[in-house]
């Protein structure tokens, strides 16, 4: 995509329902076809196409587990992996804003400590959108 938009670029890659949701079972762990269509109750052709889309834009690699018959699972990559705060503000929003029934929790590992996401400027340590932010635009060449 040849965009100066990020978030167009970004949403090119990975920006349908389908696509984010397996994802976020990739980061659950979820590596074989058979686990990503059982979990979300998705059409195989559906996921068949996601995986490959999935791959060719670098968030998923396909690996050969095994040969006869042909086997593959699907791991993440780097790229795919640093999905993971992206999804979990995603889920926080979600908490927040659509929020009714019994809703998946997420946990610190270590200390068992509910997790509560907000994406933090690295520079000034503060939360994004506490502070006003002026977007700038690249001019166009020609």
């Amino acid at each position: 995509m040849d965009t100066p938009c990020p978030i167009a670029r970004g949403i090119s890659a990975f920006g349908d329902t389908w696509s984010l949701l397996i994802l976020r079972d990739a980061l659950g762990g979820a590596t074989r076809f058979d686990s990503f269509r059982k979990n979300l109750g998705i059409a195989p052709t559906v996921l068949t196409k996601r995986l490959a889309m999935l791959t060719e834009e670098g968030l998923l690699e396909r690996v050969r587990y095994q040969d006869n018959p042909p086997r593959d699972e699907y791991r993440l990559t780097p790229a795919g992996r640093d999905l993971r705060p992206i999804l979990m503000l995603i889920a926080q929003w979600g908490r927040t804003h659509r929020p009714g029934g019994d809703l998946v929790r997420y946990l610190d590992a270590a200390s068992g400590i509910e997790l509560e996401p907000v994406a933090i400027d690295r520079v000034t340590g503060d939360p994004i959108g506490t502070r006003p932010i002026r977007v700038i635009i690249p001019e166009a060449e020609g």
